[in-house]
């Protein structure tokens, strides 16, 4: 355990120069800069009284999560074709902070999920909708969560594994649905999914390490499709689905590590999720859980690395504490922006990755030790156990149908 925080006037040192020459961007780095730099000077004075500070208002967040799980403001209207999406979140920030709903809430979910679960398998983004990778990677991921045989035994196997094929192109890359974009989500999505429930085979993930590894770009992360500008959650996307694959091998991991140590900014301590971009809180995991990834793969040549932590878990964790969290529930992208339930989720699960790096060895943990979170699997965003449970699970219920190739498939 660890409590330690950076020095104020250390922080401001570390203050953005502009090189006199001012841009729309610059006055916007610069804009952030002296809002956080404001919170950090109002803490140091509270922290001097109050060694346990900071504090994670676990209590007021959970709280909240637990409302939107049973009733969402009309705000999110606009996002009903992202229920699965709403409700993995709201669980998976719920399992972090060691709070989940009882077992007849959880049952009603998946009984929502269900509905959600389209005939010609996959998940779409509401009932009666049509099936997206992304909303099948929201309610598999929901329903690992809720780790209930009712849970596992909700999602037809056999029709998601002919989803998969329909989406898949020749090349071994996925769109996110029929007819839709190639998208380095769409193979992420469509690996998690596959090695959870036990469909994942050689034949239907053919040539998609090799179409990974040409959207990593020259700066050394990942982008969305080949030739695109690399970005921090296609980056995870990227190491995430090579290592779901056991093919980390192919890339430059090196490059991708560099990258990666950049987008950690000097003086926030948050990261950002592209060059010359303002920090975010969503991008503590997107960025911050390819360090455990690449430790993992380094490790192999170098078993000390294993333990190593390739960025500043403290500079994170006072980032989210002190500047993310909502005073009514909620954590937030950056200060003076609005709590909603998808930063909520990453940002608790970046303090994760923060607390337990590599996930070996004591946590580290900055102010009191209440703050300590439940750790996260990092390929999957999901707890460690939660993973492996499922995956047990269904190697002892194989699916029905392996490796069969549908009309609509390439």
């Amino acid at each position: 355990m660890e409590n330690k925080i950076r020095c104020y006037h250390d922080i401001v040192s570390q203050a953005f120069n502009n090189e006199k020459v001012t841009t729309d961007t610059s006055l916007d780095q610069i804009e952030v800069e002296n809002m956080v730099l404001k919170i950090y000077k109002q803490f140091e004075r509270k922290a001097a009284n109050d060694p346990d500070l900071p504090i994670l208002n676990k209590h007021v967040h959970s709280k909240l999560l637990k409302t939107w799980l049973m009733s969402l403001p009309k705000t999110y209207e606009c996002l009903d074709a992202s229920r699965p999406w709403l409700v993995y979140w709201i669980l998976h920030a719920l399992w972090l902070l060691d709070d989940m709903p009882d077992a007849e809430t959880l049952s009603h979910t998946v009984q929502f999920l269900s509905h959600c679960q389209h005939a010609n398998g996959g998940y779409g983004g509401g009932p009666l909708q049509y099936p997206h990778l992304g909303t099948t990677y929201a309610a598999i991921n929901a329903l690992c969560i809720i780790g209930t045989d009712e849970a596992y035994d909700s999602i037809d196997r056999s029709s998601l594994q002919k989803f998969l094929w329909t989406v898949r192109d020749v090349d071994g890359s996925f769109a996110l649905h029929r007819g839709g974009e190639q998208d380095i989500r769409g193979a992420y999505c469509a690996l998690s999914v596959a090695k959870l429930t036990n469909t994942y085979t050689d034949l239907l993930f053919d040539k998609t390490a090799e179409w990974v590894v040409r959207c990593q770009t020259y700066e050394g992360g990942f982008a969305g499709s080949p030739g695109m500008e690399a970005h921090g959650g296609y980056a995870f996307c990227g190491i995430a689905a090579l290592a779901l694959m056991n093919k980390t091998q192919l890339c430059d991991t090196d490059s991708l590590l560099r990258w990666c140590v950049n987008r950690q900014m000097r003086l926030e301590g948050g990261f950002q999720g592209r060059t010359n971009k303002l920090v975010d809180g969503c991008y503590s995991f997107w960025q911050g859980a390819a360090f455990p990834i690449i430790s993992a793969i380094l490790s192999k040549d170098n078993k000390e690395l294993i333990e190593t932590v390739l960025f500043n878990q403290g500079a994170l964790q006072e980032y989210i504490v002190t500047c993310c969290q909502a005073p009514e529930g909620g954590l937030i992208d950056k200060p003076g922006k609005p709590r909603d339930i998808y930063h909520t989720c990453y940002t608790l699960s970046g303090l994760s990755v923060a607390q337990h790096g590599s996930g070996v060895g004591d946590p580290f943990i900055v102010g009191a030790p209440q703050n300590e979170l439940n750790r996260v699997h990092p390929l999957h965003n999901i707890a460690p156990h939660m993973a492996y449970n499922a995956l047990h699970y269904f190697i002892r219920h194989p699916p029905p149908v392996i490796d069969k190739e549908v009309n609509g498939s390439n």
